[in-house]
């Protein structure tokens, strides 16, 4: 492991044995060829019951930079990627996922602009300079709806806050506490509240590609009153908690 970790990369990890070793050794190949160091990647193990933890105890003998945690009871979504806000080691992170779906490029770019002095960093799959391969349709059209009345909602300017591929520096993951959603919601509820407690963010292009082994974890019919909870969580604690969450300057 790194003595000096300035980033650190946390991906939950469930029943992940067909993609997890191909989504780790791309992210430190590609960091290796930019000879970036001070990293780490923390797989949070959330409950598998297939060969994730084997996979994951061969990557770490192998990569100094890699480390795994067991998630404990009850296990989620929300839930690994809180285990892995609580013990990631660098001073900024971020939330990529295990079936490389997200690019080892842009978690560079998320680096690089961290490095830069950016507190938040958010992608997006929707506009110009980015690039979304495989979408299923019904997910698309959902997905837009969705980030458009959030968009609306908060008048924001940013159109892919549901993306749950973000970066923040530690000082903004403490300034969100304490996080409430156990579920995929959880994407939602850490940027609105970096926003809307007085967090900076810059925007970058960045490129999806559907997985190619193993299912994909997000149930979108179980999922639409959760993320309408936390919108509505946030936007109450905007409008009516008189900025007493708002980070101090």
């Amino acid at each position: 492991m790194p003595k000096d970790i300035f980033f650190s990369i946390v991906i939950p990890a469930h029943n992940e044995e067909g993609c997890l070793a191909l989504t780790c050794e791309a992210i430190v190949e590609r960091f290796a060829r930019e000879e970036v160091l001070d990293y780490e990647i923390l797989v949070v193990n959330d409950n598998s019951t297939d060969s994730t933890e084997k996979v994951l105890q061969s990557l770490c003998t192998k990569h100094p930079m890699m480390r795994y945690v067991n998630n404990t009871l009850p296990s989620g979504f929300g839930f690994a990627v809180r285990k892995g806000l609580e013990e990631f080691k660098g001073e900024a992170v971020a939330i990529a996922m295990a079936d490389l779906s997200d690019s080892p490029e842009d978690i560079l770019t998320y680096y690089k602009e961290l490095k830069n002095g950016a507190e938040c960093v958010f992608g997006s799959r929707f506009i110009k300079g980015a690039k979304v391969s495989s979408y299923p349709t019904h997910k698309y059209i959902l997905n837009r709806m969705a980030n458009w009345f959030i968009k609306i909602f908060f008048g924001l300017d940013h159109n892919d806050i549901t993306n749950a591929f973000k970066a923040y520096r530690r000082e903004v993951v403490l300034g969100v506490q304490p996080l409430l959603s156990h579920h995929f919601n959880l994407t939602v509820e850490i940027p609105l509240k970096a926003i809307v407690r007085g967090y900076r963010y810059v925007k970058v292009p960045i490129s999806w590609t559907n997985r190619k082994t193993g299912m994909s974890k997000l149930k979108i019919e179980e999922m639409g009153s959760r993320y309408l909870f936390i919108v509505l969580y946030v936007w109450l604690e905007r409008s009516f908690s008189k900025g007493d969450y708002k980070r101090k300057r």
